[in-house]
């Protein structure tokens, strides 16, 4: 659920009001008082399976807990194309300079309200992580070992094109490694 406790135009406690949209009826978090209306919609995050010299770069944010290894991400950036954004990421968490970039796909990932667009992007240069970033791994592309939620669907269809049927881990082991 939403943040959004008060309409930031009148300071209205919100609520859930049905009401007909294009679509038909939806509820939604409105205010009583002036009309206005929370959207709530998903929030663009682009995503790079990074190709550095041949092999897939993971990195561990220096938030997590534990020892997880995932794909560069971060925000789209008002003013920016999605390709711009992805290879602005890739250059700040990683010092690298994507010289090849092709759209995986487009995945949602409801949980966190958000829309993920996965890059392959073959990057170069001398890593340098950003303080957002604990550590990096490279793995041969084959031996990467696809988490099923979020970004590793988009790392299991790149593994496809590259003509390696992905392993996907468990449920069991991916709650054992407490992994997004």
């Amino acid at each position: 659920m939403s943040a959004f406790r008060f309409c930031p135009s009148c300071a209205t406690p919100l609520e859930l009001v049905p009401k007909q949209e294009d679509g038909g009826w939806v509820e939604r978090l409105r205010c009583i008082a002036c009309d206005w209306t929370h959207w709530n919609n998903p929030t663009p995050v682009l995503a790079g399976i990074v190709q550095y010299q041949g092999k897939i770069l993971l990195a561990r944010n220096a938030a997590w807990t534990g020892r997880r290894f995932a794909l560069i991400t971060g925000f789209m950036e008002a003013g920016e194309s999605p390709q711009e954004g992805v290879t602005r990421e890739i250059a700040e968490e990683t010092n690298l300079q994507v010289s090849a970039l092709q759209l995986v796909g487009v995945y949602d990932f409801q949980r966190m309200n958000q829309v993920i667009i996965a890059y392959h992007a073959v990057a170069d240069g001398e890593i340098k992580l950003s303080p957002e970033l604990a550590e990096y791994k490279l793995y041969k592309p084959e031996d990467v070992i696809c988490w099923p939620a979020g970004t590793g669907f988009a790392v299991g269809d790149w593994l496809r094109t590259q003509g390696i049927e992905p392993r996907f881990m468990t449920w069991e082991e991916r709650a054992a490694q407490n992994i997004e």
